[in-house]
């Protein structure tokens, strides 16, 4: 079993010593998200390659700073990029973000990222709910990740989604009228995107969206009793949903798109919370 508190005692000690203010809600902003850090007050930013321990991130569109912001008086963690397990990293450097905000005394967290679409009723551009995600793809990092726990712990998933934070994301859509899917979230290690065989694969597993990211994630935010929810951006129909070839250009130019109303959504979120 890892300890991540105790392989991160030395990062979580420096952050603490950091940090501005408790942070109420934290937010993990996915590929072609990360600009929304400057449409709110930042009080203190900080380069994680300035942080003992810290895993650097090498994907275009994940700068690798946190910012200690405020937002309608709420104070607000963001995470402008993360780290994929198809970087070469253990899944324990891929959960940083989360046990930070944890380690800072963060109650929610709000996890986003760019995903390639399944369901045949979505569009390039969607924003969908993450109602359920499915991880069998990192069932063994995740024992490794976890260790010997209790039964009620390593099934903590189903504390993932917080009635909590999806009744305020759902709220926020109404009051900005932005319409917003719901769905499952597939998780694929990566680094190559998926084979139309793998995404029929996914869809008659349940799937409507699948991307590199969030599940592990949900995962520990959960386990460590985190109200904890996620947003998917659309940013591209998966293979053999689409014919165009897939690319990170892509994902980034949808993502781009679409970024004022998810910047609407996730702004009146935060103030609902």
């Amino acid at each position: 079993m890892i300890n991540i508190s105790e392989k991160y005692r030395k990062l979580a000690k420096t952050l603490k010593n950091e940090a501005p203010f408790v942070p109420e809600i934290a937010i993990i902003l996915g590929s072609g998200l990360g600009d929304f850090a400057e449409k709110i007050e930042t009080l203190k930013s900080i380069p994680t390659s300035s942080l003992p321990g810290y895993p650097v991130s090498t994907i275009e569109g994940h700068k690798g700073y946190i910012h200690f912001a405020e937002y309608k008086g709420k104070k607000v963690l963001l995470f402008q990029g993360r780290i994929h397990f198809y970087e070469g990293y253990p899944l324990s450097d891929c959960i940083v973000p989360v046990h930070i905000a944890y380690k800072l005394g963060c109650k929610n967290i709000l996890l986003t990222n760019a995903a390639g679409g399944v369901n045949s009723s979505f569009s390039a551009g969607d924003l969908m709910i993450i109602t359920s995600v499915n991880a069998m793809n990192l069932k063994m990092e995740m024992t490794e990740l976890f260790g010997v726990i209790s039964i009620d712990q390593k099934n903590s998933f189903q504390n993932f989604p917080s009635p909590l934070l999806i009744n305020k994301i759902k709220q926020a859509s109404l009051e900005e009228k932005i319409r917003i899917k719901e769905g499952v979230y597939w998780l694929n290690k990566g680094p190559m995107y998926e084979t139309p065989s793998e995404i029929k694969m996914a869809a008659a597993f349940g799937a409507d969206a699948v991307g590199m990211s969030t599940a592990h994630e949900a995962v520990y935010a959960a386990s460590v009793g985190m109200n904890v929810a996620g947003i998917s951006c659309i940013t591209n129909m998966a293979a053999g949903i689409s014919s165009s070839k897939l690319s990170h250009g892509e994902v980034m130019e949808t993502a781009n798109r679409v970024k004022s109303d998810f910047e609407r959504l996730i702004k009146k979120f935060i103030e609902l919370v």
